[in-house]
C-alpha cells in the first residue's frame, strides 16, 4: 500500500501496510474468527457456527470508511464491526449469526488486534536491524585504524578511530534491540475478559476458551485479562523510544561529519536523495534528518501514553481509547528511523585522508594532553596542564617526544575497546 502523504516522512511502506485500514480490520476480524474456533473446539458454541463466522470473518467487502464513522459514534470500532459481521453471517447462515463475538467485550477485540498486528511490526523491524548491525560491523571492521579526530563538546580533543566510532554506534542500537524484541516479547499476550475481566458470561468455560483463543492466535495467555494494566504495553514504547534515540545519535553523528569543513563520512546520495530545491550543489543528510525527525517525535508519544496509564478500575473510560494512534505512530517512527539507518550504514563513504587532514589542521594541539602528562611525571600534574595552557595559547606544543602528533601512538585502548563492544554486540 502506498503511503499516504501526510504519512510520507512518518512511516515506511512496510509498516503504512501494516497499520493500513484492511489489515487493521481484518486482524480484528482474526480475533472473532479464531474466538470461534476456539469455543468450538471446549464445546461451547456448534463447531458449524465457528466455521460459518470463520468463513465470513474476511476484510473484502467491508465499508471501511462506513465503519470508521460508525466506530466514531460508538466509541470503538468493535461495536459496528461486530454488527456488520453478524449481519454478513446471517445472510447466510442465520443461526450461527447468533453466535458471533460470544463472550468477549470490545476491548477484547481492539487490544487482542493490535497485539496481533505488534508480532507483525517485530517482524519487520528484526529483519532490518539484522542489517544494520550487519552493516555496522563491517563499517568497524573496514575502518579499525582510521584515525580521526575525538571531539568533545564539538571541539578537537585527542585521536580516536572511526571503527571505535562505529562499534559504539552498534553496541548501543544492538542493547537497544534486545530490549526492544524482550518487549514485545511480553507484549505478545491475548486480551480476552469479557465485560468485566472475569469471563462471567463464558462460566466454567471461561479459562480453557481463553486458552484455547491464545493457541489460535498464536499469543501467550496471560494469568489474568490486563484491561486496565497497561505496563507492557508502556514498556514497549519505551524501548522503542530509547532504541530510536541510539538510532538518532548515529544520524547526528554522521550529519555533522558530513558538514563541508568536516568532510569525513558521508551518508549515500543520488536518484533525488539528499538533493535542494534551489542550491545544486548540495548534498543533504537526508535519511538522517529523516531519522532526527522520527526521533523529536517519539518522546512526546511515549510521553503521551504513560500519562494515560493510571485507568480507572476495571475498564478505562477514554485513556485506552488514544493507544492505537500513540503506539502505531511509535513503532512507525522507530522503523522509519531503523530504514533511514539502514541506508546510510551500507552505503556509508568514508574518507580517512580527510579524517587526517583534519587532524594536521590542529597543528599538533590535539595532542597537549600527551605532552602534559609525560611533563607531569617532572613538575606534577597542575605546573605541566599550566605549561601546556599557556603552550595551546601560543599555538605551539613542546615536543616532549619524537612521536608527539603522531595519531597513531595516542590511541590507548581503543582497539581494545573496539573488540570488547563487538564482542557484546554479538552476544
Amino acid at each position: 500500500m502506498p503511503v499516504r502523504l501526510r504519512d510520507a516522512l512518518a512511516t515506511t511502506e512496510p509498516l503504512a501496510a501494516l497499520f493500513a485500514d484492511h489489515s487493521l480490520l481484518q486482524a480484528m476480524l482474526d480475533f472473532e474468527s479464531a474466538l470461534a474456533r476456539a469455543e468450538a473446539r471446549t464445546g461451547v458454541i456448534p463447531q458449524p457456527a465457528a466455521e460459518a463466522i470463520t468463513a465470513a470473518a474476511r476484510a473484502e467487502g467491508f465499508d471501511a470508511a462506513a465503519l470508521a464513522a460508525a466506530g466514531l459514534r460508538a466509541g470503538t470500532l468493535a461495536i459496528p464491526l461486530v454488527h456488520l459481521l453478524t449481519e454478513r453471517v446471517r445472510a447466510v447462515d442465520a443461526f450461527a449469526a447468533g453466535y458471533i463475538h460470544w463472550g468477549a467485550t470490545s476491548q477484547d477485540v481492539t487490544d487482542t488486534a493490535l497485539v496481533l498486528l505488534l508480532g507483525r511490526a517485530r517482524e519487520i523491524l528484526a529483519g532490518d536491524h539484522a542489517r544494520l548491525a550487519k552493516a555496522l560491523r563491517g563499517v568497524s571492521d573496514e575502518h579499525a585504524g582510521s584515525v580521526m579526530l575525538g571531539r568533545t563538546l564539538l571541539q578537537p580533543a585527542p585521536p580516536t578511530t572511526f571503527g571505535l566510532k562505529a562499534a559504539g554506534w552498534l553496541a548501543a542500537v544492538e542493547r537497544g534491540w534486545r530490549r526492544v524484541d524482550g518487549r514485545f516479547e511480553e507484549a505478545r499476550m491475548l486480551q480476552f475478559g469479557g465485560a468485566s475481566g472475569t469471563l462471567a458470561a463464558l462460566g466454567e468455560n471461561g479459562i480453557v476458551v481463553a486458552e484455547a483463543l491464545a493457541q489460535e492466535l498464536g499469543l501467550l495467555c496471560p494469568p489474568a485479562p490486563w484491561h486496565a494494566h497497561r505496563d507492557c504495553l508502556a514498556a514497549l514504547l519505551c524501548a522503542l523510544g530509547v532504541y530510536t534515540g541510539s538510532l538518532a545519535k548515529i544520524a547526528r553523528d554522521v550529519a555533522l561529519l558530513m558538514q563541508h569543513e568536516v568532510g569525513e563520512a558521508f551518508e549515500p546520495g543520488g536518484d533525488g536523495r539528499g538533493g535542494s530545491s534551489t542550491m545544486p550543489h548540495k548534498r543533504n543528510p537526508t535519511a538522517c534528518s529523516l531519522t532526527l525527525a522520527c526521533a523529536h517525535r517519539v518522546p512526546g508519544l511515549v510521553a503521551s501514553f504513560l500519562s494515560g496509564m493510571p485507568q480507572e478500575h476495571e475498564r478505562s473510560a477514554g485513556a485506552w481509547y488514544a493507544e492505537w494512534a500513540e503506539v502505531t505512530s511509535v513503532v512507525e517512527a522507530a522503523g522509519l528511523a531503523l530504514a533511514s539507518m539502514v541506508e546510510v550504514a551500507e552505503g556509508l563513504t568514508v574518507d580517512p585522508e580527510r579524517m587526517r587532514a583534519n587532524i594536521e589542521s590542529t597543528h599538533g594541539l590535539i595532542f597537549a594532553e600527551r605532552a602534559m602528562m609525560i611533563l607531569a611525571t617532572q613538575v606534577g600534574r597542575d605546573a605541566a596542564h599550566t605549561q601546556m595552557t599557556e603552550a595551546a595559547r601560543r599555538g605551539q606544543i613542546p615536543r616532549v617526544t619524537e612521536d608527539i602528533d603522531s595519531p597513531e601512538s595516542y590511541l590507548g585502548s581503543a582497539e581494545v575497546f573496539r573488540r570488547r563492544l563487538l564482542g557484546m554486540a554479538e552476544k
